[in-house]
C-alpha cells in the first residue's frame, strides 16, 4: 500500500513539474546531460570560464544548432546562418550573454518537444520567465527586430485587440493562447499589407505590390520558383492586377502546404502515367478530406505555378515540388536539365520516338473517327460542286438534301460512304503534318503576343498558313482519288455499262503526275482555310472559354471552340474548293474540260455566274465543323483513356514505371535531423512576424565570423 501511495505521489510530483515546465522553464530543474549532448557542446563551445567551465558564445550557439552547409539537411538559402543568433535568447536564461552545457541541454530538452516550435518562441517573448507573455514586452521586442522597411502592421487593430486587449485593458498572454495568436499573425499581416496598398478600396492591387507582400511576410517559407514568378499571379485572372481573393488562396495553399503535398502523392499514386489534372487533385482533395479543404481558385493557384514550365494540364510530382518544397533552388532546375541532357544519348531517344507514333497513332485515330462522323456530308458536297448547268436534260440534284435522298435511293445507303477508304488512309499524315508544323512555328514565335509570351496574330496566320500549305503533299492524291470514287456512282447511273473503278485502278491510270492534278487549287484551299481556323481556334479557346495556363477546357468547350472556328474558314474558302473539285474530276462528254487554275474558274465564272463559286458551301460548313468538333472531342477522350505511360530512362519494358516524389532536401528524416529541424520551424515561426527577427543580435568579430560556416565567404 505504502509503494502505491509512493508511486501515485511520484507521478503527481512530474505532472506538477511538467505543468511548470511547460509554463516557467527555469524553474524546473535542469534537464540531465546526456554524453552525447556534452560531447556536442564541447565540440562547438571556444572560451572557458575562470573556473575552467566551457562556455559558449552566440556564434558558437549558432554553428551548433544548424547543419553544415553543404549537408542535405542545409535547406538554409532563405535564411541566413546568423538569424539563429536569436534563438540563443532562449538558451540563455541567466542573460549573460554565454552559455553551459546545462543552458545548452536545457535547449536541446526543448527541441525534442512535440511543440518545440511554438514553445521556443513563447519563451522568447517571455523575458521574465514567468509563464506569460506581456504586451508591453511583446511590442518592445517586436519593435527591436522590426526591419526598417517593413510593412506597417497595427498591433491596435481589432484582429490584435482579439488577443492583447484594448488600450485600457492589456492583457497576458497564456502559452496557449500566444500559440494561437502566432498562428493567425501572418494571415493578418497580409490582410493589412493588401489594405495598405489599396488605399482607394479598389480590392486590387498590382502584382509589384503582391510580391512585396509575399516577399516580407513569407520569403522564409517559399522555394526560388515561387519567388521568382510571384508577379504571374495576375493570369489567373482576367485582368492585370491582383485581387484579395486571389492573395487570400495564395496564402491559404501556403498555410496548408504539407496537406497539398499529402493530396498530390496519394493522387499521383493513382494515376497511370503519374501525373495529375487539377481535376484529379480537387477530386482527391475531397476524398482526404472530410468538407472539402481547397476552393476552386485555390486549386487554380496551385496549378498555375505549378505548370508555368509544363502547359499540357498534366502535372507530374517533379513539375509539384517546386511549389511545395521550399528548399528548391534554380540549381536544381538547371541540374535536372544537365542530366536530362547526360542521359539523351541512351534510352532517351528512343522514348521520344514511342511518344511520337504514341501521338501520330491517336491523331489518326482521332480524325479518322472525326472523318468517318461526315463523310456522308462530304460525299453529298462533292456532288453538289461538280454538278453543272450544262448537263444534257435536267439538273440531276435539286439541293443537297435532294442529292442525299437520291445517293441512298440509286446506290444504297453504303453509296454515302463512296471513296471512305483513301480519306481515312489520308487523316493521319494530314493531321499529323498540318498539327506538328503549326506548333513548330508557333513555338518559334513564342514571345511575340501583346503580354510578351504568346504569339502574335501575324505569326499565328503565318504557323497555320504554312500548316495548311505543307499537309498538300499527302492530302491531294488521296482527295483526287476520294472525289472520282465519290462521283463514280453518278457517272455509272448516267452512263450504263460504265464499269466500277477501284481505288488502286484510279492510282494507277493517274500515275505520278496526276495524282498531283489540281494541286495548286488545294493549296489554294488549304493554305487560307488553316490561316483562318488555326487563330480562330486558339482565340475561341483563349477569349471565349477562358483557358490559360490552368485552366484546361473539357471536351465540350474544345468541341465547340472547334466546330465555330470551322465555319469561317470553310466557308471563306468554298470557291478553291470548287475549283480544285472540278479540276480533279474526270469531265465527262459534252461537258467543258479545263485547262488551269485560272482557265477554271474564268469557265465557272462565264457559264454559271458568281454563285456557282459557293455550291456546297454549307454541306461544307456542315462537314468541317463538326468534323475538326469530334476530331478533337475523340483525341481528348483518347489521351484520357489511354495516357502514354513514363517510364525510367533505363526501363522502357514497362516493369518499372516511375512515379516520382517530392525533394525535401533530407530534413526531417532522420532523427539525428530533428534538432536542426525543429531549430528551422522554431525560427521560421518567430519570422512570420517580421523577416529581420535575428539579424540585428549577432554582432561577431570578424574571427568569430569566419568561424561561421557559410558566412564571411568562408
Amino acid at each position: 500500500m505504502a509503494s502505491l501511495t509512493q508511486e501515485v505521489a511520484s507521478k503527481s510530483q512530474q505532472t506538477a513539474a511538467a505543468v511548470v515546465d511547460a509554463l516557467v522553464g527555469h524553474e524546473a530543474p535542469a534537464p540531465e546531460t546526456s554524453a552525447q549532448i556534452r560531447s556536442h557542446f564541447d565540440k562547438y563551445a571556444s572560451s572557458t570560464s575562470p573556473e575552467g567551465v566551457k562556455l559558449m558564445s552566440q556564434v558558437d550557439f549558432i554553428e551548433a544548432i544548424t547543419p553544415p552547409p553543404d549537408s542535405a539537411a542545409a535547406a538554409y538559402h532563405k535564411i541566413p546562418r546568423e538569424q539563429y543568433g536569436i534563438l540563443f535568447l532562449v538558451a540563455d536564461r541567466s542573460r549573460k550573454g554565454q552559455i553551459t552545457v546545462q543552458d545548452y541541454a536545457f535547449f536541446e530538452n526543448l527541441l525534442s518537444k512535440p511543440d518545440a516550435e511554438y514553445e521556443i518562441a513563447f519563451r522568447l517573448f517571455d523575458r521574465d520567465g514567468t509563464g506569460v507573455v506581456n504586451f508591453n514586452d511583446f511590442i518592445q521586442l517586436y519593435k527591436e527586430n522590426k526591419s526598417a522597411d517593413a510593412l506597417p502592421f497595427d498591433w491596435t487593430s481589432s484582429w490584435a485587440s482579439l488577443y492583447l486587449g484594448g488600450q485600457k485593458s492589456r492583457r497576458e498572454l497564456t502559452y496557449a493562447q500566444f500559440s494561437q495568436m502566432l498562428r493567425g499573425v501572418q494571415g493578418e499581416r497580409v490582410r493589412q499589407a493588401f489594405l495598405h496598398f489599396d488605399k482607394k478600396s479598389t480590392g486590387y492591387i498590382t502584382p509589384a505590390e503582391f510580391e512585396e507582400i509575399i516577399v516580407k511576410t513569407q520569403k522564409h517559407k517559399l522555394s526560388d520558383h515561387l519567388l521568382e514568378n510571384l508577379h504571374t499571379l495576375c493570369n489567373v485572372g482576367l485582368t492585370a492586377k491582383i485581387s484579395y481573393a486571389h492573395v487570400r488562396a495564395f496564402q491559404n495553399l501556403m498555410k496548408d502546404i504539407d496537406l497539398v503535398e499529402v493530396i498530390i502523392r496519394k493522387a499521383v499514386s493513382k494515376s497511370k502515367d503519374g501525373s495529375i489534372t487539377r481535376t484529379d487533385f480537387i477530386n482527391e482533395a475531397a476524398q482526404t478530406s472530410r468538407w472539402g479543404t481547397f476552393t476552386p481558385m485555390e486549386a487554380d493557384v496551385l496549378f498555375h505555378f505549378a505548370s508555368l514550365d509544363n502547359q499540357t494540364g498534366r502535372l507530374s510530382i517533379q513539375d509539384f515540388s517546386k511549389v511545395v518544397d521550399p528548399s528548391w533552388k534554380p540549381s536544381e532546375r538547371l541540374s535536372s536539365e544537365k542530366t536530362a541532357t547526360a542521359v539523351s544519348s541512351g534510352p532517351k531517344p528512343l522514348k521520344a520516338v514511342l511518344k511520337s507514333m504514341y501521338n501520330f497513332g491517336l491523331g489518326a485515330i482521332a480524325g479518322a473517327f472525326g472523318a468517318t462522323m461526315v463523310y456522308p456530308i462530304d460525299l453529298v458536297k462533292t456532288r453538289m460542286q461538280n454538278q453543272r448547268v450544262t448537263v444534257v436534260g435536267e439538273r440531276l440534284y435539286l439541293n443537297s438534301v435532294d442529292c442525299a435522298k437520291k445517293v441512298i435511293k440509286n446506290e444504297g445507303f453504303t453509296g454515302l460512304y463512296r471513296g471512305l477508304g483513301p480519306q481515312l488512309v489520308g487523316v493521319a499524315p494530314e493531321k499529323a503534318i498540318k498539327l506538328t508544323v503549326n506548333d513548330i512555328i508557333r513555338d518559334y514565335a513564342k514571345g511575340t503576343g501583346l503580354d510578351g509570351k504568346g504569339v502574335s496574330l501575324p505569326w499565328e496566320i503565318v504557323a497555320g498558313g504554312t500548316a495548311g500549305g505543307c499537309q498538300v503533299i499527302f492530302t491531294n492524291p488521296l482527295e483526287i482519288v476520294k472525289i472520282r470514287l465519290q462521283v463514280q456512282g453518278e457517272i455509272a447511273k448516267n452512263t450504263p455499262g460504265m464499269p466500277r473503278r477501284s481505288a488502286l485502278w484510279i492510282v494507277k491510270n493517274l500515275g505520278l503526275l496526276g495524282l498531283y492534278k489540281g494541286a495548286s487549287a488545294c493549296l489554294l484551299r488549304d493554305i487560307p482555310f488553316s490561316a483562318i481556323y488555326f487563330p480562330t481556334y486558339s482565340h475561341m479557346k483563349k477569349d471565349w472559354f477562358g483557358e490559360s495556363e490552368t485552366k484546361k477546357l473539357g471536351v465540350g468547350a474544345l468541341l465547340i471552340s472547334g466546330a465555330i472556328a470551322g465555319m469561317p474558314a470553310a466557308y471563306l474558302t468554298t470557291p478553291c474548293d470548287v475549283i480544285k473539285t472540278r479540276l480533279q474530276v474526270e469531265a465527262r462528254k459534252g461537258e467543258t474540260t479545263y485547262r488551269g487554275l485560272t482557265h477554271c474558274a474564268r469557265t465557272v465564272y462565264k457559264e454559271e455566274g458568281f454563285k456557282a463559286f459557293f455550291k456546297g458551301g454549307p454541306a461544307r460548313i456542315l462537314r468541317s465543323s463538326p468534323q475538326f468538333g469530334f476530331t478533337l472531342a475523340a483525341y481528348e477522350v483518347l489521351q484520357n483513356v489511354a495516357p502514354f505511360p513514363e517510364y525510367d530512362s533505363d526501363d522502357l519494358s514497362g516493369l518499372n514505371k516511375k512515379a516520382g516524389r517530392l525533394h525535401t532536401a533530407g530534413l526531417g528524416q532522420t532523427a539525428g535531423d530533428m534538432p536542426w529541424v525543429r531549430s528551422r520551424n522554431a525560427l521560421k515561426m518567430i519570422l512570420d512576424l517580421d523577416q529581420n527577427f535575428g539579424r540585428a543580435k549577432v554582432n561577431p568579430t570578424e574571427d568569430e565570423w569566419k568561424r561561421i560556416r557559410g558566412l564571411g565567404g568562408v
